[in-house]
């Protein structure tokens, strides 16, 4: 059977809830935070290219980025590098994708993947995505992939199903809610009708194209001038109309809106690593609830704790509980690690008073 499905790989975002080891200059995205000698973007290239065809995996990035796409990547050519001028948020990179992959293939399907997520089960993780594209081939329908909630974690968005089952594990979409308060994530937990939102989003180029211009009027405008941008054979055309677009997301505009959008309840195995304290959703910690992340470190009577230096530096702690301890360039960020709303606080602060990125 032709293939007709394409990926789309969100590279473009700063990922500054990752601080101080991700910075506006070099992205988590192009970190190896595990230590594993692969970057989130290289591991999750890797995780599509074992079952898709290479020519049919893009990424988007900002243009500011392209230096760290071309080394990590040498294997990827211009044609299947989507630059983005601007941050438009995730909506113009889905646009983009879709009009500049429809001129190639007029009967594709697109799945659009974040960069920065970590998935344990690999083999379950391409049933689960080849079963989407075959659901949403057919009735221009949209999907986003969903995974059952383990805690009220207030860093995660949420996706509502309703009780109506299209096929096993997929259901009618009922309502998004964007990183709770603790005590609504935890009535979602309660209600058992809550699954965490990946932001793995699948849908026909002709589907997410006809919600584009029924959903989103300043889109109506500028898919044209998506459309002739496409039609420009250079593949290292940097597209203008990014300066005309809104900042918008896929979730609010399009998923939250559409009459036609499902969600896959996926058992792969998912972590969004966006804040310290989700990078340690299943990964090893030791005895006493640490991780230590490829570095050298001397621990006593600490517990739950992240902790991540460079090469050639030593840490001896004692007595240390929730914490993140992350050591990055020029930076030492010592913080609670539940606190997000401090962490961001410091760095803002350090940013505006000391000058530091």
């Amino acid at each position: 059977m032709e293939n007709h499905n394409y990926c789309v790989i969100l590279a473009g975002g700063i990922g500054s809830r990752l601080w101080p080891m991700s910075r506006r200059s070099r992205p988590k995205q192009f970190i190896d935070i595990f230590g594993t000698g692969r970057t989130l973007l290289q591991e999750t290239y890797e995780r599509f290219a074992r079952f898709m065809p290479r020519d049919h995996i893009f990424v988007s990035t900002n243009v500011g980025y392209m230096p760290y796409v071309y080394d990590q990547l040498p294997q990827i050519d211009d044609i299947h590098i989507l630059e983005e001028p601007l941050n438009r948020g995730t909506l113009a990179c889905a646009a983009w994708g879709t009009v500049f992959i429809k001129k190639i293939d007029p009967k594709a399907n697109l799945i659009i993947v974040p960069s920065d997520q970590l998935i344990l089960d690999d083999e379950k993780f391409q049933d689960d995505v080849r079963r989407a594209f075959r659901f949403v081939s057919e009735g221009h329908r949209l999907m986003v992939m969903g995974i059952r909630p383990t805690r009220p974690e207030t860093g995660y968005g949420y996706v509502q199903k309703s009780d109506e089952t299209q096929e096993e594990n997929i259901y009618q979409l009922k309502t998004f809610t964007e990183k709770p308060q603790r005590q609504f994530a935890e009535i979602f937990i309660q209600d058992g009708s809550f699954l965490w939102n990946t932001g793995i989003f699948l849908f026909s180029a002709d589907a997410m194209l006809g919600n584009l211009y029924r959903l989103v009027p300043e889109y109506q405008v500028e898919i044209p001038k998506m459309m002739a941008s496409a039609e420009v054979d250079d593949p290292k055309f940097l597209p203008s109309f990014f300066s005309e677009l809104p900042k918008l997301s896929i979730d609010m505009n399009i998923m939250e809106k559409s009459d036609n959008v499902f969600v896959y309840e996926s058992q792969f195995g998912w972590a969004d690593l966006g804040t310290w304290a989700t990078v340690s959703d299943y990964q090893q910690l030791d005895a006493d609830d640490n991780l230590v992340l490829d570095s050298r470190v001397l621990l006593s009577d600490c517990h739950n704790n992240v902790i991540r230096l460079p090469k050639g530096r030593t840490a001896i702690i004692n007595g240390l509980d929730g914490y993140v301890v992350v050591e990055h360039g020029d930076v030492l960020l010592i913080c609670p690690k539940d606190d997000l709303a401090m962490q961001r606080r410091l760095m803002t602060e350090a940013q505006t008073q000391l000058g530091i990125e």
